[in-house]
């Protein structure tokens, strides 16, 4: 569940997880991931394939970073970009309470080129039965909003 909206760098964030997207492929050389490679985890710059729904952790300092595979750069992030953020984040291994910080998942050029819709990414993270803290350009209310348009879409949809 989305607990807070802080419009503040990641890296300064007080919670000690920070979840991001890869991808199944295993290319994690750009984007927040390449960030990430840069502060130390080397490893998954290039890790190979993995499922969606896979989730890899690494410390680093006094932070654990959590890659969560959530797209493909071949098949792009599909239909079901809700689901698939929910069960990423309830497979990250955290106790629920404790606060996962992330970042506008699906908002960069990598999410933005193929497919990434963050209405529903944003819906997934609120879905999920983990404390989540969005480190953003938007305030809680703004990303509420865009969740309450998804659904209302949703149901436009189904009524058609």
């Amino acid at each position: 569940m989305l607990i807070k909206a802080v419009q503040d760098d990641v890296f300064n964030t007080e919670a000690k997880h920070i979840a991001f997207a890869i991808n199944k492929e295993g290319y994690n050389d750009a984007g927040f991931a390449g960030v990430v490679v840069a502060k130390g985890w080397k490893e998954i710059e290039n890790c190979g394939e993995h499922e969606i729904g896979t989730v890899l952790s690494k410390t680093i300092g006094d932070k654990t970073f959590h890659g969560i595979v959530c797209h493909s750069l071949d098949e792009g992030w599909g239909d079901n970009q809700t689901e698939t953020i929910k069960d990423c984040f309830n497979n990250i291994p955290v106790d629920d309470d404790e606060p996962i910080a992330t970042i506008a998942i699906g908002t960069g050029f990598v999410g933005m080129l193929s497919g990434a819709n963050f209405k529903k990414i944003a819906r997934g993270m609120h879905e999920s039965n983990k404390s989540v803290i969005l480190h953003s350009g938007l305030t809680l209310d703004d990303v509420m909003e865009f969740i309450e348009e998804d659904k209302n879409t949703i149901r436009l949809n189904k009524k058609n």
